[in-house]
Parts: structure tokens; sequence; C-alpha cells
């Protein structure tokens, strides 16, 4: 089997991609990231999900982005917009954060002797974050193929985005097709510390409209009094 490293964050769209390595033949090695985001919950997560789906490894790196701040899920000073999707790059973006955590992932590939990395990131249903485009994404394995021993000595590195160009609904739609139990991730921005969601974050509507689209019953677990979106 193929060595792959696939990025984790215990969210929707990260295990819906780790179903589709697995599927595909990879000898999967998970890697989570704890950047002190507003809660732990999806790292928990992110362990049952590479637990349920048969991952071979799974690990965490700790890279204390609250130090920077900047982002509403870095800096408690900064609220997590609730009153829905709107125009611009929104509060919740946390800067370089997908370019640190592939980074991380292209430097464990190298020490496995994997050219592949999975990456759930999606340019659809999204938040309008800057570092989800297919452009950012081929850029940076372009620097990937640049910057490392493994790939100047003839082993190309691939970056693998499966669900990029999916909406919402198509993703849990193939998900579901392979298996995910969506129940054990957590997408919310600010769940709390079971990792029930506050219905409210852009990343909750999403979610939720995702599973009324595909015509599928939403297994989230959601806060007391969480409202309907």
């Amino acid at each position: 089997m193929r060595k792959a490293v696939v990025l984790l964050s215990g969210g929707l769209d990260s295990a819906t991609v780790l179903a589709q390595a697995r599927r595909d033949g990879y000898d999967c090695y998970c890697l989570s990231v704890d950047y002190h985001q507003r809660h732990r919950a999806e790292l928990a997560a992110a362990a049952n999900v590479a637990r349920a789906l048969g991952a071979t490894r799974h690990e965490v790196i700790a890279l204390n982005l609250a130090q920077f701040g900047g982002s509403a899920l870095t800096d408690d000073a900064l609220a997590v917009p609730t009153g829905g999707l709107t125009a611009g790059i929104p509060i919740t973006y946390v800067p370089a954060r997908n370019t640190m955590m592939l980074s991380l992932a292209l430097g464990w590939s190298e020490v496995l002797g994997a050219a592949d990395i999975f990456f759930g990131a999606n340019a659809v249903d999204y938040s309008g974050y800057p570092d989800c485009r297919p452009e950012y994404v081929k850029a940076f394995e372009t620097m990937a193929n640049l910057a490392t021993k493994a790939a100047v000595e003839g082993q190309r590195l691939t970056i693998h985005t499966p669900i990029i160009t999916l909406s919402k609904a198509e993703i849990i739609q193939r998900g579901t097709a392979l298996g995910v139990d969506y129940s054990l991730t957590v997408s919310c921005y600010q769940a709390d510390a079971y990792g029930h969601a506050c219905g409210m974050c852009d990343s909750c509507r999403l979610r939720r409209a995702g599973f009324t689209s595909a015509g599928l019953a939403d297994p989230t677990r959601y806060q007391a009094g969480a409202p309907s979106v």
C-alpha cells in the first residue's frame, strides 16, 4: 500500500477525505494540529474518526497560533460571527493556517517516504478562505516539489483535494457512501467541551444546509437551545 499523510481536523470535510483515501487503497497517516483553537473537541473527534476509518497512525502537533491571534478561532477577544454568511473573508480566517499545516504534512510525508498528501479543502460551500482555493493548492504543490530532497531525487509529491469542487451536499453523500459516521465529527467553530455544536456559526450553517440538501438526517449533536438554521 502507498503511504499518504492525511490532514485531519475532526470535521466533516477531512473525515470524508480520509474515507476516500482509504477507499483508494492508501495506508493513511493522519495529522491533526492543536493550534490553540477555541475548543479541543475537534481534536478528540479527529482521534475517533482516525480510529473508525482505519488510519495506520494519528499524530497531533502543537502549534500555538493564539500567540499571534488575529482570528476569532485563536483570540477570545474576537467573537465568532453568528449572523450568517456575508461577503468577504470572515474573522474566522486564521492567517497562514493551511500553509503551516501543509508544511507540517510535507515534512512528515518526506520522513515516511510518502508521495501523497490528502487535504480537505473545499472552494464551493465554504467561508471564502483564500487558502482553500485550487490555485493555492497548485502553488503549494509546485513549491513542495522544489523544496524537498525526495522531490529533487525523483519522488514527486501530489496534494490530493478530492472534495475541492463539491458542494457540501455532495461531500456528505460521498462520505455516507464510503461509510463515514458523521456523528463522530465536529465542525462547529465554538463547540462546547463535549463537541456539541452552537448551530449559529458559519460552519454550522453550511453543515446543516448540506445535510438538508443531501436529503439525509443531520446527526450533529447540538447544544441545548441551539436554533434552527
